[in-house]
């Protein structure tokens, strides 16, 4: 289809709203971005970057401004609640060929796909309707301004207002789950990705550059605690390893309920969901970013490979569908694993846990 000729809104300027509106305009069309927030600044967390995320990256040209920043995780180390070792997973034989993995903060990474998705992001921008025509969608905005577009793509996260505008489903169910951020600095060097299991409860420290450590913990459970520091310092207070020091140095938490986003459909009309707007899960496997962005990529080759709107998105739905089901399906079975009692996880993990935990991703080393 002709791409300049192409009405596209993409409401969102997250990870999958940036990244959506880069691949777009690779392949010649030139969207608008809006999103809801005055703009972005947000609460510095850190993130995790598996080697299909910085493949796709590289796929839409921004692997290498992404380079400097955080730093490169060549081992995941898993121990027990006393700190004894469990297990390891070597990921540069496990994503060799595929791309390193990166720990570094999510501000990093966002103003790199800001650079690189060109245009203007109209901050301050909610949609408050849509109109599903046949050929197109009408867009009411906060302010009472009507636009109407050839195609919406719904970038807003996995409390999307476009999916419950474009009747694609209702609210995100809880996973079960509560979990803290925090990023801390002053705390023990580590070089690797270091995860403590508990008791249905887990800590996860990765390094994301200058000293500092990208903390994330969860525990089993639906009510956010009022004292979230206070909540970590009595939760994992007893565990060992690098965990008592990461403690003392823990200044701030985030707090947030893990959600699942699972769907019918992620199109109706033309209005389409990407990212954690039509498929979040719990954070286990850290695929939000690289879901988010091979999304993009798969969006954009079906726009512009395909002779019409509607093909594009039924194209684009089939590819994603098996592969986001693996990732949902493989973040249950984490969880699963992770909340076995230790008296039985811990020596199944001790003479198999490496292979259980790269078999997590086995299918998302091959391209999206």
């Amino acid at each position: 289809m002709a791409a300049s000729q192409l009405r596209v809104l993409v409401v969102g300027a997250g990870i999958a709203g940036l990244a959506v509106a880069r691949t777009l305009r690779l392949a010649g069309f030139r969207p608008d971005v809006t999103e809801r927030s005055s703009g972005p600044d947000a609460p510095e967390i850190g993130l995790f970057l598996p080697g299909n995320a910085e493949r796709a990256l590289r796929e839409i040209g921004l692997d290498d401004p992404v380079r400097p920043f955080g730093q490169v995780i060549r081992c995941q180390r898993f121990l027990d609640a006393q700190g004894r070792e469990l297990c390891e997973v070597d990921l540069d034989k496990l994503w060799s060929g595929v791309g390193e993995c990166r720990g570094l903060p999510r501000s990093d990474l966002h103003r790199v796909l800001l650079s690189g998705a060109g245009g203007e992001v109209r901050y301050d921008t909610e949609v408050r309707a849509l109109q599903l025509h046949r050929d197109a969608v009408t867009v009411t905005f906060g302010d009472g301004s009507q636009h109407e577009y050839d195609l919406v793509v719904g970038a807003d996260g996995r409390r999307s207002a476009v999916r419950a505008l474009a009747a694609l489903g209702g609210p995100a169910r809880p996973a079960g789950q509560i979990g803290y951020r925090s990023v801390v600095s002053g705390g023990p060097p580590l070089a690797e990705w270091t995860g403590v299991l508990g008791e249905r409860a887990a800590f996860v420290a990765v390094p994301i550059g200058a000293g500092r450590l990208h903390c994330y913990a969860d525990e089993v459970g639906s009510v956010a605690p009022a004292d979230p520091l206070a909540r970590v310092r009595e939760l994992f207070g007893g565990y060992g390893g690098p965990v008592p020091a990461i403690l003392e140095a823990m200044e701030q938490v985030r707090v947030t309920r893990a959600d699942e986003v699972e769907l019918g459909a992620w199109y109706r009309g033309r209005v389409v969901l990407v990212g954690d707007a039509a498929h979040a899960t719990a954070p286990t496997l850290a695929q939000g970013a690289a879901m988010a962005c091979e999304d993009a990529l798969v969006l954009a080759r079906c726009l512009a490979r395909s002779a019409s709107v509607p093909e594009a998105l039924y194209g684009y739905e089939c590819r994603r569908r098996p592969r986001i089901k693996w990732v949902l399906d493989r973040t249950r079975d984490r969880d699963r694993t992770r909340n076995v009692p230790a008296p039985l996880r811990d020596p199944l993990l001790r003479i198999r846990g490496g292979k259980i935990f790269q078999e997590h991703y086995r299918l998302l080393v091959d391209p999206a």
